[in-house]
């Protein structure tokens, strides 16, 4: 049975579009990791989005919208704990084992916030809340780095 889809409102959905992109992240590396694609290439390229979107990212995240429940909250904790797993695997990631790892985290991560985190955020937001996120995250066309399309 498939979970009912989730009626974001406007003003999060460009925050939940980057985790459409952060999914297909993940897919790119098990697909890279079953072509048996050098490691090096998908850590290059894990490197790159780490700093292109993940970071950005998790600064809106974290400056605008966690703050809507507090720091203290124990899901904005668990959020934070793994931004912070998140980026230490992306920096640190050597071999395939490191990078199923990473890629499991991660859409384990995106499915909570998904699916919990950002629709208790949306409930408790106030409206001024919401304009600012939504002011705040950069919602450009996702640019895609094309030079080593190791998925491919």
């Amino acid at each position: 049975m498939n979970p009912k889809p989730i009626k974001r409102k406007a003003e999060l959905q460009g925050v939940s579009r980057d985790h459409h992109h952060a999914l297909l992240l993940a897919w790119k590396i098990n697909k890279g990791i079953s072509n048996k694609i050098e490691p090096k290439r998908i850590i290059n390229y894990i490197g790159w989005f780490r700093k292109e979107h993940l970071e950005p990212h998790f600064a809106v995240e974290e400056e605008f919208m966690f703050p809507v429940l507090g720091n203290e909250h124990p899901k904005v904790q668990q959020a934070l704990h793994e931004h912070i797993q998140l980026l230490s695997q992306a920096k640190n990631a050597e071999n395939y084992k490191d990078l199923e790892n990473f890629a499991k985290l991660l859409k384990n991560h995106i499915r909570f916030e998904e699916r919990d985190l950002f629709q208790l955020i949306q409930e408790k937001a106030t409206q001024e809340e919401l304009d600012l996120i939504e002011k705040k995250h950069q919602d450009e066309k996702f640019c895609e780095r094309t030079e080593d399309e190791f998925w491919k």
